[in-house]
């Protein structure tokens, strides 16, 4: 799992409780199954969609994802993770996202990517700006940090995008224990409120 956020929240009982359970019902998202590890399998197998993305499980393999969609459907159920899907018009996987959750700190991050095809369109940044949104209202979030890879120039343009601040960088841990230096950014609920005036 990746790293909390720099900056240190404390959640009240009652704010980590209502946390974990939105996470566990993980409303208006398709949760990954069984049934989409072939179609994460082929996704993640395309280099251009993979190579930037430092906590995939490595190699991928049908094995690997299979076991990656069943430890996140795990943590799910302890409020921490959600791994989800979209579709394309065919029924076929066209991206993911991955919700990393510290309920304790009322914070979280969001790493994702769609299929190579889709890509430069434009809509990966409306689809940022609405998983922000989502974890602030839906999960309840107060903090959101996020990394990238360093020469990731399409993440990065879509991050600052969104209104995050940057923060210096960090190192990622990959699942293998080897590191990599990211580029790093944070974002509160109410900087994005004020942002969009909600």
């Amino acid at each position: 799992m990746s790293a909390p956020p720099k900056t240190v929240l404390v959640a009240t009982p009652d704010e980590e409780a209502s946390i974990r359970a939105a996470v566990r019902r993980a409303e208006g998202r398709l949760v990954a199954g069984p049934d989409h590890v072939g179609g994460l399998l082929a996704l993640l197998s395309d280099p251009r969609v993979s190579d930037p993305i430092y906590d995939l499980p490595r190699p991928i393999t049908i094995e690997s994802v299979a076991l990656w969609v069943a430890e996140s459907e795990a943590l799910r159920q302890e409020g921490r993770c959600i791994l989800a899907v979209s579709l394309d018009e065919a029924g076929k996987v066209s991206g993911y996202s991955r919700f990393s959750i510290w309920p304790e700190r009322a914070s979280g991050e969001l790493a994702g990517a769609r299929r190579a095809d889709l890509q430069n369109s434009g809509a990966g940044r409306q689809g940022v700006a609405h998983s922000i949104s989502w974890m602030f209202e839906a999960l309840g979030l107060r903090l959101i940090g996020l990394t990238a890879a360093l020469d990731n120039v399409r993440s990065a343009k879509a991050i600052d995008g969104a209104g995050f601040l940057r923060m210096g960088e960090v190192e990622s841990v990959k699942p293998d224990g080897t590191t990599r230096r990211s580029a790093y950014w944070e974002l509160t609920r109410t900087q994005w409120e004020r942002l969009h005036r909600l």
